[in-house]
């Protein structure tokens, strides 16, 4: 299988530093730009199937890519969600004393929403799903930061901690074979949106 993760373009709430967890998110004009630019970076990619989270950040970019790839099936699956933040939904990095650059998703656990063991299952069963129905397929996954490097971390079998932080549309690409090895092919790669 190959496997191509990437990341929805910056929406407004990025640009402020809101956290967004399971809230849509509107893609910013940047972020309408990096979507399209990620989408001509693909095009020439054989992609057999779509997976996008529903939220409508990440939807929105998946929906730039399959126009360059009108009879590629494309599936929106609450699998490929951002963590769920609970109480932190909504809040501004600010207000906890952050910057807006700052992954604090990572080192601060919200009482409600998902745990970091709930996120790896979730992330650790799409994968398996992906290996078991598309052995031998070219995959696209459009995700988010958090979601994106707990699933890079499954697939390569890295610590989440030893994963940086995922550009907006950046793209990686995954070799996997029958014995589940990987080979990185495509590591974090955002050199479309500087042509």
């Amino acid at each position: 299988m190959k496997l191509i993760i990437t990341r929805h373009g910056e929406t407004e709430e990025n640009k402020i530093g809101k956290l967004q967890g399971h809230l849509p998110g509107q893609l910013s004009e940047l972020g309408k730009e990096q979507a399209r630019k990620v989408a001509e970076r693909l095009k020439d990619e054989k992609i057999d199937y779509i997976y996008s989270s529903d939220l409508a950040r990440a939807a929105d970019t998946a929906k730039e890519i399959v126009k360059y790839h009108p009879n590629t099936p494309i599936q929106f699956t609450q699998e490929m969600r951002e963590k769920d933040l609970g109480e932190l939904t909504g809040v501004l990095k600010s207000e906890l004393g952050k910057s807006s650059k700052d992954l604090i998703t990572d080192v601060i656990q919200p009482k409600e929403g998902e745990t970091h063991e709930q996120i790896v299952k979730r992330a650790t069963s799409f994968y398996h799903k992906l290996l078991e129905k598309h052995s031998d397929d070219t995959v696209l996954a459009v995700g988010h930061n958090g979601i994106n490097k707990i699933l890079i971390s499954v697939v390569t079998g890295k610590a989440k901690e030893d994963i940086p932080g995922q550009y907006n549309t950046g793209v990686n690409i995954f070799e996997i074979n029958k014995e589940k090895n990987c080979r990185i092919m495509v590591f974090n790669c955002d050199k479309h949106l500087r042509i």
